[in-house]
């Protein structure tokens, strides 16, 4: 009777905007950028990468756990709770968070048009381009926010499933990566800082939360609820990362050389061999479309709510902001993004 009980109440968890605003953020996080770096890290560390994992989701946790509670609580957005502890804090708030997330958006327009280049070899602007217009569509369906809570879980599903193929493939040593992730042989605190950076910097931990205050999950009263898809949304994102490790680890511990220009393609081919290639587009394009749908939306939102106007044309203004995006990348974003990927955080690595 309990089983039965507890798995009625994750049907429930599942179908609401609770799994909604988890996998919004889940899948803000895991982007191209989020896909590299494991790829990379994995490389250099080997399976004492499973340690800095382990430690960067417990600092993912806190530090969401905090921000969701405090946001359902107040029941403000992020913004506003800021002017109201600082006058004027919140504007300056949102200018960097609009800032920001226009920059990872036009990156992860990018990854979109390389992951419809791998997987049906269009050129990258035209798969950039139906991407766009797939996010697009998403935002003026009736019920935009149902629409984009299905999206996310749907596509975050996706990748999950075929990413667990490929680290099977992978064939990862996985009693030395269990046994590493406890007692590592090294240990990175740049990778931590830049795991946990990935996954809860920026405009990504407010996804979610923003999310559930417009679906009206808010309050003390719902303080549990918004706890459970807080922790969700940082699970769903960190067996990702270590899906992607494992797939990484199986590759490089069996001798195989990785393509340093495009690491994480590589790495899929050599485990699972074209199918893999092509399981890599999937995954890439999926991590891509769903982060310009969270970056789109986050970012807005911290801006929307200033004026009636602006709240009034919030579906105007993400559409703008999708559109700018693809803009910039189509003129100046000529070459793949793979390359700028990797050696910028062979940049970060190396300070």
């Amino acid at each position: 009777m309990q089983t039965v009980t507890s798995f009625h109440s994750f049907k429930i968890l599942l179908k609401g905007p609770l799994a909604g605003a988890a996998f919004l953020m889940a899948t803000s996080a895991i982007g191209p950028g989020f896909i590299t770096q494991t790829t990379v890290f994995t490389q250099q560390l080997l399976s004492s990468f499973g340690f800095v994992i382990l430690i960067s989701v417990l600092l993912d946790i806190i530090v969401q756990l905090n921000i969701w509670r405090i946001v359902a609580v107040a029941q403000l957005q992020a913004q506003d709770i800021a002017n109201r502890v600082f006058p004027g804090m919140g504007y300056v708030l949102a200018a960097l968070i609009v800032l920001g997330g226009l920059a990872f958006n036009i990156g992860n327009i990018a990854g979109a048009g390389l992951g419809l280049n791998v997987l049906i070899g269009t050129d990258v602007l035209t798969g950039a381009a139906i991407s766009t217009a797939i996010a697009l569509f998403i935002f003026w369906m009736k019920e935009a926010g149902t629409a984009m809570d299905w999206f996310a879980k749907i596509l975050g599903f996706v990748m999950i499933g075929l990413t667990i193929y490929v680290a099977i493939q992978s064939q990862p040593p996985l009693l030395s990566a269990l046994h590493h992730s406890i007692l590592p042989q090294q240990v990175s605190t740049t990778a931590i800082i830049t795991l946990v950076g990935g996954t809860v910097g920026g405009y990504i931990s407010f996804a979610g939360a923003h999310r559930l205050l417009a679906a009206g999950v808010k309050g003390e009263a719902q303080l549990q609820q918004v706890s459970k898809s807080s922790v969700m949304a940082i699970v769903v994102a960190a067996v990702m990362r270590v899906l992607l490790f494992l797939a990484a680890l199986g590759v490089v511990l069996s001798g195989a050389v990785i393509n340093k220009d495009n690491p994480a393609a590589h790495v899929f081919q050599l485990a699972a061999g074209n199918i893999g290639y092509k399981i890599f587009g999937v995954v890439l394009w999926s991590a891509a479309i769903t982060s310009i749908v969270g970056a789109a939306y986050t970012s807005v939102s911290f801006i929307s709510n200033f004026h009636p106007w602006l709240k009034k044309q919030e579906r105007s203004i993400i559409s703008g902001f999708i559109i700018f995006s693809m803009l910039v990348f189509a003129l100046v974003g000529k070459y793949y993004p793979w390359h700028w990927g990797y050696c910028y955080w062979q940049h970060i690595i190396k300070k």
